[in-house]
């Protein structure tokens, strides 16, 4: 009895130890590619999630990043519940945005980040008054686009005029032009969001590194070990939003070429710094002194390359191990109920990260993620 006991703590401190090494946790699932083992940890995820009570405004950046990646399960998951929890959020929120009624934040990416989702949902349902809202917001911007420089000052004045002066911003904002364009046929969405995302480029993209910095602040910090401080869900975000624009643009868009290349180069970079359990941690130059996973970079860095192999855009046998492995080092950090650990907070730069913290953008990630392998076993590509 003795050793029965022993055994069973020694399995429920290695699973659920804040901070404790991840290749030494035992999983609660079953990270095989198999469509019954990848669905089954997909929906103890998105479960949990919905389960949870939001914290945060329904329409926030936050909860949009949840929604782009549960809209994506809904899609394959064979339970119209989804589908129709997101929508009951939708119509909670009026199919608007975000502080919609503020003129300090009316160009803000983060607070149309949710538009992610009214679209999918148009898609599906083939409402336009899904749309409306943002469409009509996105046109008052088109007719008085923000003209404030780059340089980050989180100031409410500063936000007045803001534009994509944050790497995250490449995620939230230019993904929801681009899906409008593809859907209205309007190409001056795209033209919007082209121009705007290489302003940011131009400004936050160290072509040495192949890497973003965050914003302005961080052109001269240094880590620890002196490298450049580039975060780990900063050159997520960025790299998940490159699939998503990518796959809404015409075959024939002038600017397409661009997008993709930026996504070979950082992905080219990423599979470099992935870790040997298959993670990234918050700092991708210094990984040693955030020695633990980070799971809302690693999702969304699996997320980017999943895709990138399916469409063509990544060789199959350079990028494939990395993504597999990736998906392993994800399903040991599902706890048994399906809640995400390992996700950094809120924040801007590296912080330290335990198995004990989750937050609902990194739950996002995770589905994105997991439901792209699922349509690629599909496809026969494992």
């Amino acid at each position: 009895m003795k050793y029965i006991f022993t055994f069973l703590f020694a399995v429920f401190y290695f699973s659920v130890t804040p901070g404790y090494p991840q290749e030494q946790m035992v999983p609660a699932f079953k990270d095989n590619l198999t469509r019954s083992d990848i669905k089954t940890v997909l929906k103890a995820v998105a479960d949990w999630q919905i389960k949870t009570p939001l914290t945060h405004h329904l329409a926030d950046w936050t909860n949009a990043a949840l929604y782009a990646g549960m809209v994506e399960w809904a899609g394959i998951a064979g339970d119209d519940s989804y589908y129709d929890w997101l929508r009951g959020i939708a119509e909670k929120n009026s199919w608007t945005y975000y502080i919609h009624d503020n003129p300090l934040r009316r160009y803000h990416a983060d607070d149309y980040c949710v538009g992610q989702m009214y679209i999918e949902l148009y898609r599906e349902y083939k409402d336009k008054k899904m749309i409306k809202p943002l469409r009509d917001y996105l046109d008052q911007i088109l007719k008085d686009p923000a003209k404030g420089d780059l340089k980050f000052v989180n100031t409410k004045e500063y936000w007045s005029t803001q534009r994509w002066s944050w790497c995250d911003a490449l995620f939230m904002g230019p993904t929801v032009w681009a899906k409008m364009g593809n859907v209205t046929h309007k190409k001056k969405y795209l033209d919007f969001m082209y121009q705007e995302f290489k302003v940011t480029t131009d400004y936050l993209y160290d072509k040495e590194e192949d890497l973003y910095f965050r914003d302005s602040n961080y052109f001269t910090r240094k880590e620890d070990n002196g490298a450049k401080v580039f975060w780990g869900r900063g050159n997520g975000w960025v790299f998940a939003g490159l699939p998503i624009i990518i796959r809404e643009l015409p075959a024939k868009y002038e600017y397409k070429d661009y997008f993709v290349t930026i996504f070979k180069e950082m992905a080219e970079k990423l599979v470099s710094l992935q870790q040997p359990d298959g993670s990234w941690h918050a700092s991708l130059l210094d990984p040693a002194s955030y020695p633990n996973p980070e799971m809302s970079a690693t999702t969304f860095f699996v997320f980017g390359l999943a895709w990138g192999v399916e469409n063509g855009y990544l060789e199959k046998d350079k990028y494939l191990p990395a993504v597999i492995k990736g998906w392993k080092s994800m399903v040991r950090s599902v706890w048994p109920e399906g809640k995400v650990g390992f996700i950094q907070p809120i924040g801007a730069d590296p912080k330290a990260v335990t198995n004990e913290m989750t937050e609902v953008y990194g739950v996002g990630g995770f589905l994105l993620a997991g439901t792209q392998i699922y349509k690629m076993i599909d496809k026969g590509i494992f």
